[in-house]
């Protein structure tokens, strides 16, 4: 019996689609980052009207910009793919829960934070693969492992 069973050349489907879909997911988290270091005020002002405390909001956005931009750096090029998507699955699960709480509002509200909420969900999804099966041939880690 023939397979028929679908399947992208290995060029593509070890290399082209785990790079497209390392930079799709990096470019929200560059665009955190950048946000945090121009905009460092509003980010501050936001966190305190989610209810966070203002003497740790400092450290916090700080814990924050490092692993954004640090955790770019690393899926861009593909290097410690693994552990910086796993680090940003767990930054952004805290994040989620604890700016994006949509259980805590009524009516629009909710309705906007929900989605904030679970296209973050979405984000953590992809992430978590990363840190399964890496990120792929076309990558610094691709290239030391052969």
């Amino acid at each position: 019996m023939a397979n028929n069973k679908f399947q992208f050349p290995a060029d593509i489907a070890d290399g082209a689609f785990p790079l497209v879909a390392r930079l799709l997911i990096c470019g929200i988290f560059a665009q955190g980052a950048l946000g945090k270091i121009m905009g460092w005020q509003g980010q501050a002002q936001y966190m305190a009207s989610r209810g966070m405390q203002p003497t740790t909001i400092p450290a916090l956005l700080g814990i924050a910009l490092v692993i954004e931009a640090v955790g770019v750096l690393c899926l861009v090029v593909g290097w410690q793919a693994r552990v910086a998507a796993f680090i940003m699955f767990l930054y952004l699960g805290a994040v989620s829960v604890m700016l994006h709480n949509f259980w805590t509002l009524t009516g629009m509200s909710a309705g906007v934070m929900q989605t904030q909420f679970m296209k973050n969900v979405a984000i953590m999804g992809g992430l978590l693969m990363i840190s399964a099966y890496g990120a792929g041939r076309w990558s610094v880690d691709g290239k030391s492992s052969g």
